[in-house]
C-alpha cells in the first residue's frame, strides 16, 4: 500500500462512476423550470394592470359620506369595468364601501360617488377595479 492509498477490503468497493450521467441535466432543467415559474408569477403581481385609476380628491361631507372624485383609465375602452370605492375612519377601518359601474367611453373617464359610512369618516380610495363586471350592476337595456 502507498501513501493516499485506502486499504482494499476495509472501505468497501470505490465509487465506480462517481456521479450518475443525468443528474446535471435533470437539475438543470429544474431550474430553469423554477426560474420561468418564478417569472410568470412576477410578471402578474408586478406588471402592468390593465385598469389604472387616478384620486383627484375628495369631501368629507355631513352625515357620515364622503364624495369621491376619481378618473379611469382603460386599456379597453370600449370594454364596461366596475371599481369598488371605500371610505375609511380614523382608526383605519373601512367604514363604507360602494360599488361603480364603469359605462364604455372613448377614453378616461371621470366619476364622481358618494359613499355612505357607518362612523365619520376621514379619507375615501379607490379599492381596485375588474373588467369583470357583476349582472346586477349592468344597466337596464333601452328600448
Amino acid at each position: 500500500m502507498t501513501a493516499g492509498q485506502l486499504p482494499e477490503g476495509r472501505y468497501g468497493p470505490g465509487a465506480v462512476g462517481g456521479r450518475r450521467r443525468w443528474a446535471v441535466p435533470v437539475g438543470l432543467l429544474l431550474a430553469v423550470l423554477a426560474g420561468l415559474g418564478i417569472a410568470v408569477i412576477g410578471y402578474r403581481n408586478l406588471g402592468s394592470t390593465p385598469i389604472r385609476t387616478e384620486t383627484l380628491g375628495f369631501t368629507l361631507l355631513a352625515g357620515n359620506a364622503v364624495q369621491l372624485r376619481l378618473t379611469v383609465i382603460r386599456d379597453d375602452p370600449s370594454a364596461p369595468a366596475v371599481c369598488i370605492v371605500r371610505a375609511r375612519s380614523r382608526d383605519g377601518e373601512e367604514t363604507g364601501r360602494k360599488e361603480l359601474f364603469v359605462a364604455p367611453a372613448a377614453g378616461p373617464t371621470v366619476l364622481s360617488t358618494v359613499v355612505h359610512t357607518s362612523r365619520p369618516p376621514v379619507t375615501a380610495e379607490v379599492y381596485g377595479c375588474s373588467f369583470q363586471v357583476p349582472a346586477y350592476l349592468h344597466p337596464p337595456p333601452k328600448y
